[in-house]
Formats: structure tokens, sequence, C-alpha cells
């Protein structure tokens, strides 16, 4: 039931004194919703009544929930569904109006009038419009079906769901590749984008028309662009393609100003679009997880390390977590080391990050200090491994592992943390003095 403030507070007021909830009485005149008004399987008035083929009436937004988990039967007299399909009850659905409005003196809002959801057939009749429409290179037709599957896709993630399973991401990859070198269809590539945010995933062709060099170019120049809302869409894009072939990501990375556009993004901050950001960061993840050293050092050159540090200063957990991610994978090359060596914020902000963010964080904050002082070769001799060996016994790196050993971590980090561990043992005797707040009086006794 959809209730004013007032009416809120009422009902709050007599559930602390017991009374019931389908009955208010606060000193003015007693409500009571019909039952034949009630969702059977939330109690809820209902907003979108439909009937299933079983003659029962549920809110549309129950009954989904409902069969999303994998009911194929009627909540009520459980039986077998036939069909799945839902028939609208206007009948019912104008009742339940007209007792809203009744009722409106006492805080009752009328509820809206609810969209009929788009059917898999309309969509299959768009998809095969689109499709002829795009063969004939017709523009304005490309227009004006987009903006319809945009205006389906804003009306309810029902509509969004039945485009995806209906192959609609697919379509629009076609028509995104078609008119990727058309310099005068900007408007129509910017439209596309921002619903390709949600068509995923899509089929095999529609990835591989999106991730096609003209395509992937076309993305890049979107990137380059200054209207924020289309990097946006463009970035978040490419952050799903990448994630769901190599072949991809080996794409993009051979496209001239893809790795710079996404630096760019990433040097704005998050501050002026924090999901472009994280985006940003997501792709340089996908780029960077097993590639040479060359493509590291591109983002290296770029500034791309003292840009991660300035980012993990203040960074909530999703965006930390991809900074130290990113990070951890430009320090396997020396040119990525070097750059964290000379940087004073690399030491104190990694063990400030560890126990405080999240468990994937500790991995990565501990895979990182190790690379640094361990710096591949494993023989620590090294006077710059000694010297951020120094630095990070001093933030209090020894007494962090040592705490996370305690409360436990997967075996690859236990093993680099047992051997940090032991490392910094052999060099914590140079320390002229230990800050007295980094003591063990928080770790179990015989823990070790």
């Amino acid at each position: 039931m959809i209730l004013s403030w007032r009416r809120r507070r009422a009902s709050k007021y007599a559930n602390r004194k017991g009374f019931s909830g389908e009955n208010l009485r606060m000193g003015m005149e007693e409500i009571v919703i019909p039952s034949h008004f009630r969702c059977p399987i939330t109690l809820d008035l209902m907003k979108d009544p439909v009937t299933l083929s079983t003659g029962m009436t549920y809110d549309r937004s129950s009954i989904d929930a409902w069969i999303e988990k994998g009911h194929n039967t009627c909540p009520v007299t459980n039986q077998v569904l036939a069909t799945f399909d839902q028939i609208p009850n206007h009948a019912l659905r104008k009742m339940i109006q007209g007792w809203c409005v009744q009722n409106r003196s006492h805080g009752v809002e009328r509820i809206p009038t609810p969209r009929i959801p788009v059917s898999a057939y309309e969509v299959t009749r768009v998809y095969q419009r689109m499709m002829a429409v795009t063969q004939r290179g017709d523009y304005n037709k490309c227009l004006e079906l987009v903006a319809k599957i945009r205006a389906w896709g804003k009306d309810s993630e029902r509509n969004k769901k039945c485009m995806v399973e209906n192959r609609m991401g697919c379509c629009l990859s076609a028509t995104f590749e078609f008119f990727a070198e058309n310099e005068a269809a900007t408007l129509l590539k910017e439209e596309i984008l921002s619903v390709m945010t949600w068509m995923f995933p899509m089929g095999e062709e529609g990835q591989s028309r999106l991730g096609s060099a003209k395509s992937l170019r076309c993305l890049v120049w979107f990137l380059e662009g200054k209207d924020l809302s289309s990097r946006q869409n463009a970035v978040l894009v490419l952050r799903k393609l990448l994630s769901l072939d190599q072949k991809h990501v080996d794409g993009i990375v051979q496209i001239e100003g893809a790795i710079e556009a996404l630096v760019k993004i990433i040097r704005e901050g998050p501050s002026i679009c924090p999901t472009a950001t994280k985006a940003s960061l997501s792709c340089v993840f996908y780029m960077i997880s097993g590639a040479s050293d060359e493509i590291k050092s591109r983002f290296v050159e770029l500034g791309l390390v003292s840009l991660l540090l300035e980012i993990l200063v203040d960074a909530e957990k999703s965006l930390c977590e991809r900074a130290l991610g990113v990070l951890e994978g430009l320090c396997d090359c020396k040119q990525g080391r070097a750059k964290a060596y000379e940087n004073s914020l690399t030491m104190p902000l990694l063990v400030k990050k560890m126990l405080r963010v999240s468990a994937l964080a500790n991995e990565f904050s501990v895979s990182i200090i190790w690379k640094l002082c361990k710096n591949q070769n494993g023989d620590g001799d090294d006077e710059e491994e000694i010297r951020i060996l120094m630095e990070a016994l001093q933030v209090g790196a020894f007494q962090k592992l040592l705490v996370l050993l305690q409360v436990g971590c997967g075996d690859e980090i236990k093993d680099k943390v047992t051997e940090l561990l032991k490392l910094f043992n052999l060099h914590i005797s140079k320390l002229d003095c230990v800050d007295s707040s980094m003591d063990f009086k928080y770790l179990k006794k015989g823990q070790f």
C-alpha cells in the first residue's frame, strides 16, 4: 500500500503498540485494504495486477520474482504453469485506482497506470526492421528505431531483459559497425552506445561486430572526445567487451590512441566521473594482464603509477581494488617498479590499505610489496630493495603482515606473506627504533 509520510508514521506507531497492520485507527477513520486488492505473494496492494493461466492474479513484480527463482508452479494453487504468459488485469487495476482515489483524503496515493511490457514478438519485429534499414544505410530510420529501443529500456528492467534475450545487442552491434566510419552519424552512434551499456551479454556475432577494428576505432574516437556522457558510455561498453574475450583485448591495444585515452579519463579523476574512472581502470587491468612489458611500460610512461597512488589516498572500496589491481600488474615490469620506488606514497599507502578495504585489496597490496621487496629475482641484495625494505618496516608492514596471517588469507598470498616476514626479519634489527604504536598487543600468544 502506498502511504503518505504521515500515514507511514501512523503505521509505525500502530506496530509499536501492537495494532494490526491491516487496519489503522490513529484518531482517524479506519482504512482496510480489500483482500482481492492484495497480491497473494506479498500481501501488498497490487500496482500492476496480472493473471496467470491458472486464473490467479498477482502483482507483476512479485510473480516475476517468483518465476525468476526457478519456480514453474502457481504460488496459490501449486499447479504447474502451462505457460508463463501474464495477462494484464485492467479491470482489477482500475478498481484499485478507484479505491485509492476514494481514500485520497486519508493519505492513500493513486497508483500510476503501468506500461505494458514489451513482448518477444515486438522485439523480434524491431530487430528485423533494424537489420533491414541498416543494410540500406537509412540513417533516419535507424535513429528512430534506436530511440524506440531506448524508450523501451527506460520503461522497465523487464523490457531490458527481454531485448537482451532476443539478441537486440547483436543487431545494435551490426548497426554501430556499419556506421562506425561515418562522421555524419555521430548522433546515431551516441544513442547506440547509451543503449549498449545494458545490452550484455550478447552472442558471438554481436561480440565479433563490436570487437571489429572499425568498431574499436570508433569507440576510441568517442573516448578521446569532449562529451562526458559519450565518453562514459564508450568506456562502459569497452569494459564489458574486454571482459568477454582476450582477442578483444589484443585488438584494442593495437588501436592508436586507446591507451592514452584511458589514462586521460583516469587522470581526470573520480571526482569528475567515478563510473568512467572505474571502467577505465578495469579496461587497463584487462589490457595489462598477461601483456608484454612493452605494453605495461607505455602506461607507466604516461604517469599511470603516480595517478594510481593519488587515487588510493582516499578511494572507496571498489575504486581502491581496481587501482591496486592495476598497480600490481604494472609492478611486473622494471619501469613500473622504478616509478613505485620513486614515489614516497607507495609503501605507506600499501601498508595502510592492508586490512582496511577488503580481502582482494589485501592480496593486491601484499603482491605489490612482495614484487617491490623481492624485485622478482629473490636475492634481496639490491640497494633499492634494501631501502624499500627499511621503509616498509618503518611504516608497520611487519606487524600488518603478522595480523594478516592471523586473520587468514589464501595459500598463494600466505606464501608471499611468509616470505616477506622472513625477509623483514633479516633487516628489522637495523631500525634505530620501532614505533610503540606498532606493538603486538592484539596478537594471540602462541599463534606463530
